[in-house]
């Protein structure tokens, strides 16, 4: 029996081996998917496109050099592993001769050894960078489930989960629907109104989409917007160096929230920030656009080096330019070529020739004050104060057509727009000047003037510059929108995905290139950014697209099946769930207290901090002096950005510093959050607000209190568990406070709002209330996005 059953194993593991063999058999080898991976992480570096670095004079990240041959031998000879040198030295059991060297820390594992062997039998066939290749609309694929999907975008997700044997999850309920587009698409929850006039559809698949598209064309949709576009371009409040002097560039948020909430199209978005100012005709706005060139960290410390600093400069503009609308890490070419993707050290400084014609200083001859001077700038107006200018013009444009025309009127208007004028604030923008010589720096050394001068050029490996003989940086705007560019639509798809479904197709929303992610869903990227391209760059089409989906609505609970067979959810088996970011979490606050102030545009504004906490800002020494009235309750987005001193409510939320554009922020979660919702004092006085608002519900029981303010909270009704848990902690609070009558009285006198008298008759429930406040502003719920 025993000999039965040792035959019947080994005849179920030749079985399985024959399996597993047929299996690798029919699997072909992607290059791209499979392989890129694994040679850029552990071989480029020493092998890739840096010619002054690569090791042996042995290039793998192309097929003419892994097979060129080395004296006899090939290290790739396709089809044929025994006879491929790289398969002798990853495999060697010489330290002498592995590789990667142990040294180096990147062993390889046996499933990748495998994996690479299998591709050379295969054939050892290389592609080109998927984001280098110019992206081509696919076909749309068949389907289990084709009454699923509601357009394209679903039908390229439900592929991928006929592939995977998986399902897609059920559409969220409604509230969760209405709470995650108004959050998504505003930053702010959405009001009882909102909430119920979704929940109560009778055709939701038709009518959804003009949900969708009524609210991206309120005022909070370009709000929340300019967040996303202001990390990217590093847009703060200062100049970052040294001192860290305020610098003026307000106008520019403006510009940035305007062009949003009127559906700029993103090639005009693109060419009025990097040559406004070269436009025929140019506008106030065009001009304000170009301080998008001014945005970068400067200096006018005594000791700073005037050729120094405009190297650093450069340097600056040329990282950035990638990271924003190439989805490129172009600062890895400073000082020699890039280690990883084909820019050159020649490309990089091509680049940055593009920026030498701006008006600026290394070194700035200003004065230490609050705000310190960068010119070239100009006056400029903010969103109301445009709206004003507008009215005026209007009105003279309308007496223009009158008979008669009463000259004093239209004298009267002139004056006040003359008045108006005078109000402008100034802002940083861009003037051409003669272009400054430019050219290689070794090693990206300033001192050292042994490289070639360049002149303003494009990397060869992607599509050639149309331009004259001396190209601009309008032709530098014009080349990114040209035909076949591969990057452009790929890199702001793929970061508009991830605003709405936390994760990117590509999650390296940052590097498309071969450090970067291979995009979970290839064609589906490439559809939208064809799409995109076609549809005239219209930015709120493709979210529209996006946001109307059924994958967009479906439920983001998480099922077993789902985290055995998808835990990172990259199939998009569902929905995400995410914290709100820093702005929006004390936005919600704001406006579920009532105390949200919905000015649109102008000045950065300051919301209460630490004292002291400016005490090691020097050059000038400052106190920090919060606003007051309307100003102290205007959304995050507004709030003075102080590079080396960034508010701690926002960076106990994980917001950038911005010294560096962020295409993507970290997401912690620490007791310091937690500490902040509870103590901030923006939230400890919204608090105070909205137990106002609570105990302001005529004929209620505190049981229906707590529902009211659950569901202005978290727009859906607590269960009987959990008004039961803020029932109790109401009653515990308030007999605190009723043996403790000062420590109440102290604990509402704190709040930074107006003085007003307490009634000692309902003092402990008036602070019992702020308590259950702060309870419901804490809850991981309320902060997060479903």
């Amino acid at each position: 029996m025993r000999r039965n059953q040792r035959q019947a194993f080994l005849t179920w593991l030749a079985l399985l081996h024959l399996l597993t063999c047929l299996g690798h058999a029919e699997t072909q080898i992607d290059f791209n998917r499979d392989v890129r991976p694994i040679l850029s992480k552990h071989c480029f570096f020493c092998h890739g496109p840096d010619s002054d670095e690569r090791k042996a004079n042995l290039r793998l990240d192309t097929a003419e050099g892994a097979t060129m041959d080395l004296g006899g031998y090939k290290a790739i000879l396709p089809g044929n592993p025994s006879a491929s040198e790289l398969m002798a030295r990853i495999k060697s059991a010489s330290p002498d001769d592995l590789m990667p060297p142990p040294d180096s820390g990147k062993q390889l594992s046996e499933e990748q050894i495998t994996l690479l062997e299998r591709w050379i039998q295969q054939g050892a066939e290389y592609q080109n960078h998927w984001s280098y290749v110019a992206p081509s609309r696919p076909p749309l694929p068949e389907v289990s489930r084709p009454a699923w999907t509601s357009n394209p975008i679903d039908t390229f997700i439900l592929e991928r989960l006929d592939e995977q044997g998986l399902a897609p999850a059920p559409e969220a309920d409604r509230v969760t629907l209405a709470r995650r587009l108004y959050l998504d698409l505003t930053g702010l929850p959405p009001t009882r109104s909102q909430v119920n006039e979704i929940r109560s559809m009778k055709d939701f698949d038709r009518e959804w989409p003009e949900v969708v598209r009524r609210v991206t064309h309120q005022p909070a949709y370009g709000e929340r917007m300019a967040v996303f576009w202001l990390d990217l371009v590093r847009f703060a409040d200062t100049v970052g160096y040294h001192g860290d002097q305020d610098h003026s560039i307000s106008p520019y948020r403006d510009y940035v929230i305007k062009a949003f909430n009127e559906n700029m199209p993103y090639d005009q978005f693109t060419r009025e920030q990097l040559a406004g100012d070269l436009l025929p005709e140019v506008t106030l706005w065009q001009h304000i656009a170009t301080g998008y060139n001014r945005l970068l960290q400067t200096s006018h410390e005594g000791g700073v080096q005037d050729k120094e600093y405009l190297a650093k400069y450069a340097a600056d503009r040329v990282r950035n330019f990638g990271l924003v609308w190439m989805g490129a890490t172009t600062g890895c070419a400073e000082c020699h070529n890039h280690k990883y993707d084909p820019y050159t050290i020649e490309d990089f400084y091509q680049l940055a020739s593009f920026f030498s014609d701006l008006k600026q200083q290394g070194a700035y001859q200003a004065a230490n004050a609050i705000p310190t001077t960068r010119l070239p700038e100009i006056q400029a107006w903010n969103l109301t104060q445009f709206a004003q200018w507008q009215a005026l013009d209007t009105r003279l444009a309308s007496l223009s057509q009158e008979a008669d025309l009463d000259p004093g009127i239209a004298h009267a208007l002139s004056e006040k727009k003359q008045a108006l004028k005078a109000t402008f604030a100034p802002c940083m923008v861009s003037q051409a000047v003669e272009p400054r010589p430019m050219r290689v720096l070794p090693r990206g050394n300033w001192l050292d003037e042994s490289g070639d001068p360049v002149l303003p050029g494009t990397p060869d490996f992607l599509p050639a510059l149309k331009a004259s003989s001396s190209p601009s940086r309008l032709d530098l705007a014009n080349w990114l929108f040209s035909e076949r560019h591969p990057l452009t639509a790929r890199v702001m798809v793929n970061r508009l995905w991830k605003l709405f479904f936390g994760q990117g197709l590509s999650r390296t929303v940052e590097d498309l290139g071969a450090q970067g992610e291979l995009p979970s869903h290839p064609e589906l990227l490439d559809w939208l950014a064809v799409e995109f391209e076609e549809s005239q760059w219209n930015i709120q089409h493709l979210i529209q697209l996006m946001v109307s989906s059924n994958t967009y609505r479906q439920s983001s609970r998480i099922e077993r099946t789902m985290q055995t067979q998808d835990p990172a959810n990259r199939f998009l088996s569902r929905q995400n769930h995410f914290r709100l970011q820093a702005e929006f979490v004390r936005d919600q606050a704001l406006q579920v207290s009532g105390l949200l102030a919905p000015l649109l545009g102008g000045r950065s504004v300051k919301p209460y901090q630490p004292e002291g906490y400016y005490q090691h800002l020097n050059f000038p020494t400052r106190v920090y002096e919060a606003d007051k009235g309307r100003h102290q309750h205007r959304r995050g987005l507004y709030t003075h950005w102080q590079r080396g001193f960034l508010h701690p409510m926002l960076k106990a939320f994980d917001a950038p510093s911005r010294e560096e554009g962020t295409a993507s922020r970290t997401l912690s979660n620490t007791p310091l959050a937690a500490l902040t919702l509870l103590n901030d004092p923006s939230f400890t006085e919204a608090a105070r607000s909205f137990a106002q608002r609570i105990q302001a519900v005529e004929k209620a029981s505190t049981e229906d209190r707590i529902r009211w303010a659950w569901q202005e909270t978290l727009s859906r009704q607590p269960t009987e568990q959990e008004v039961q848990a803020l029932s109790g902690l109401f009653e515990r609070e308030r007999n605190a406070f009723l043996q403790a009558p000062d420590m109440a009285r102290q604990w509402l006198a704190s709040s930074f709002t107006p003085e007003q008298t307490f009634d000692d008759s309902t003092l402990s429930q008036q602070a019992a209330w702020i308590t259950i406040a702060r309870a419901l502003f804490n809850l991981h719920e309320t902060i997060t996005r479903y």
